[in-house]
């Protein structure tokens, strides 16, 4: 692997002998497989799903396994298509194209840095399905920002973990409690493949913790012209224990996060180097990754640097990026548990305990644990929160580790998140975008003149392709309910809580996401009576679909689900309320391409940006959402409903009584008579107009092309050319 001109050269994958049924003329198809480049391209999924339709469903869309799955007959009979055989040169032509075009956007405006790489370093991954490394907002993230700058054609190489058992499955009891359970994760069926040093050699690295040396697998994933590199240590030299480390997602106690935290931070340097990959810039996306800042000062001292050269070496070419103002997201741990893992790296680095301590402490201050988000905030140069309002947040909760800086001064920016999106538009409203705004619209999505033809989309051909949305959603429903009762996961008491009553010409409202405790998923439900009488109105009837997990550990997250679901299955709601199991990207997409209306209802200021909302939007689904979070900078009045005042209220139960009174209030003389006043050919004009104002005024401004451009030009441009003369190279 290697750098041309700002594209990450990738090396083919071979045909393994397993797939010998493959025939010659289609091989290739094990290379786009293991490429997750599909998963944004409509016309190589539309290719795989071509192979052997039920196959493709069944393997939940991923081509790897459907490859591993498919008859051979079925395979020849491919082989000897015309049309087959025209759709697939036609998708390798554009892949090859994809991937070894150097006429990308960051060549054309900074050529000067094209061969300068920068590492990005993240605890999950949310890429596919058939990939389960992730478990919300944060992962969703990494994988877009990934898949993005494979876009742009920045040179990235993403650095996290293989967790074999994934983010845990989840089962509602019929008592509405939630329950875990974990799948092994079978490489086999992956799109992923072992790392292999230059000589062919598989790599492995290793970590000494506490006299003991961790083995760590390396594997292999391409995302486009990215690559990104995830740690396993589920290796037979390592001792049963250690061969958990890396199993699962955010589990275990406070030992078991810091042993991830190191392997993920000084392991994934290691990994890097033994790749034979010299980074320009480091970023640590979160605090969980910010020990890579340890690893190379230790690398610095090594080389002779003193102490604070090394500091402001490493400084110079570290980005960070905090990504929430809820305390318990910033991982904290005891001191013994630092002195315990960090004794031999105090000697490594000459430092004192007091020293090396304080690098994750606040300055003048008496800390009792090691801040890893402190230790991001000291130890890099480029700092950032997710949103204009998540900025300011952050300078107040950490303007003390600069305690005599004034607040508005504190050095930490802001760059608003946004999404990719050739990754999450319907198929249908992609179909409707290339018809009315041109064929080449993705490539140009975020350039604002563009989205004024928006207007030029006629209001019937705008609903319909809504009201085929709706439909395939609610059909989603109906089947996964369907298979779950065929499998014996469902009891009759549960029928209705699944969503098989939903109706498609009701009003539906959607929430989805991690039911951790500030997002409020019950919110909706202080006045029950009054939201009875708006989901049984027999001419404007309303219904909400719930989903989302909360962590297992979390018992005020699971006690939410437990309520959300205990009220699905009352008769007295007849069936308006539905939750559905086992969120993940699969059904993300199906719940933001149908409903009507998006709900966020987070308590401020807690929300640091929030995504799913603008991935609704992107597909014309307006958002109904607490000014908090990125609504702050996307609300215009006339593109969604803001719910509350900008301000908070310290008293928890009175912001709740408060924004549950907006919301109510919002519903009766807002959203439904907006969605029921209809001509008399049953279209909602005004409903249509608040679509296109949705998509106009959000799509361009909060996607990942304009994020990640933001990240290039205002931190990692930066961040390489104070690196650069930090090591006396001409920037």
């Amino acid at each position: 692997m290697s750098i041309n001109k700002g594209v990450l050269l990738i090396d083919p994958i071979p045909l393994p002998q397993n797939l010998a049924h493959l025939p010659p003329s289609l091989s290739r198809l094990w290379e786009l497989a293991h490429n997750l480049w599909w998963s944004w391209n409509p016309d190589t999924r539309a290719l795989f799903e071509t192979l052997d339709r039920t196959l493709w469903k069944l393997t939940s869309h991923n081509p790897v396994k459907l490859l591993r799955q498919l008859s051979p007959e079925r395979a020849v009979s491919a082989s000897t298509d015309p049309a087959f055989l025209r759709d697939y040169e036609s998708v390798l032509l554009t892949f090859d194209t994809y991937m070894t075009t150097v006429d990308t956007w960051f060549v054309r405006q900074h050529p000067e840095m094209t061969e300068n790489l920068i590492a990005y370093f993240s605890a999950e991954f949310g890429l596919h399905q058939s990939l389960p490394i992730y478990s919300g907002g944060l992962g969703i993230l990494s994988g877009d920002h990934c898949k993005e700058a494979s876009d742009l054609g920045i040179p990235l190489v993403g650095v996290g973990f293989l967790y074999p058992q994934g983010y845990f499955h989840q089962h509602i009891s019929s008592d509405g409690w939630q329950h875990a359970w974990s799948v092994p994760f079978i490489a086999a069926d992956a799109p992923i493949r072992p790392a292999l040093l230059p000589n062919g050699e598989r790599l492995t690295i290793q970590v000494h913790l506490d006299g003991r040396t961790i083995h760590v697998a390396v594997w292999q994933v391409h995302v486009g012209r990215v690559a990104l590199y995830l740690m396993d240590t589920d290796v037979e030299a390592n001792a049963p224990w250690d061969r958990e480390l890396s199993a699962r997602l955010y589990g275990g106690d406070q030992e078991m996060r810091i042993l991830q935290e190191i392997i993920l931070g000084i392991g994934g340097v290691r990994v890097l180097r033994a790749l034979g990959l010299q980074p320009t810039v480091w970023h640590a996306n979160e605090g969980h990754a910010t020990f890579l800042t340890l690893e190379r000062l230790r690398e610095c001292r090594h080389a002779g640097l003193p102490f604070d050269q090394a500091v402001e070496a490493v400084k110079a070419s570290t980005v960070f990026t905090t990504h929430t103002p809820v305390p318990a997201g910033h991982d904290a741990f005891p001191f013994h548990l630092m002195e315990k893992y960090f004794t031999p790296f105090c000697e490594l680095l000459q430092i004192s305990r007091e020293d090396f301590l304080r690098l994750g402490c606040s300055p003048g201050t008496v800390d009792t644990a090691f801040n890893m988000t402190v230790l991001g905030l000291q130890m890099s140069g480029y700092r950032n929160g997710v949103s204009r309002r998540h900025g300011e947040v952050a300078r107040r909760m950490w303007g003390y580790v600069w305690p005599d800086v004034p607040e508005e001064q504190v050095p930490i920016t802001s760059i608003t998140n946004g999404i990719h999106v050739p990754t999450w538009i319907a198929p249908e409203m992609r179909q409707l975008y290339a018809k009315y705004l041109g064929p080449d619209w993705v490539a140009r999505h975020d350039d604002h003149a563009l989205w004024e033809r928006i207007a030029d989309i006629p209001d019937q051909e705008l609903w319909n392709t809504h009201l085929a949305l709706k439909r395939k959603l609610l059909g989603y429903i109906n089947e996964e309910a369907r298979l779950r009762w065929i499998q014996g996961k469902m009891d009759p008491a549960q029928i209705l809580a699944s969503g098989t009553l939903l109706d498609p010409e009701a009003l539906t409202i959607g929430f989805a996401r991690r039911f951790a405790t500030y997002k409020r998923a019950t919110l909706l439900f202080r006045d029950l009576e009054r939201l009875k009488r708006l989901m049984h109105d027999p001419w404007r009837p309303v219904q909400i679909i719930f989903a989302g997990k909360a962590h297992p550990a979390d018992e005020h997250g699971k006690y939410f689900i437990h309520q959300v679901y205990s009220l699905a299955k009352d008769h007295g709601f007849g069936g308006h309320i539905a939750f559905v199991e086992e969120y993940d990207l699969h059904t993300a997409k199906y719940l933001i391409h149908g409903v009507d209306v998006w709900l966020n209802t987070p308590r401020p200021p807690q929300e640091a940006c929030g995504t799913s909302g603008q991935k609704a939007a992107l597909n014309g689904v307006p958002h109904l959402s607490i000014l908090d979070g990125w609504w702050v900078e996307g609300y215009t009045g006339a593109n969604g409903w803001a719910i509350g005042r900008p301000e908070f209220d310290p008293d928890p139960n009175a912001q709740d009584a408060a924004d549950a009174e907006a919301l109510y209030r919002i519903l009766e003389q807002e959203v439904v008579p907006l969605y029921y006043n209809r001509d008399r050919d049953g279209v909602p004009r005004g409903w249509l107009n608040m679509m296109r104002e949705t998509i106009r005024s959000i799509v361009p401004r909060f996607c990942t092309r304009r994020m990640m451009r933001d990240y290039t030009d205002l931190l990692y441009a930066k961040a390489i050319a104070q690196s650069l003369r930090s090591a006396g190279r001409p920037s």
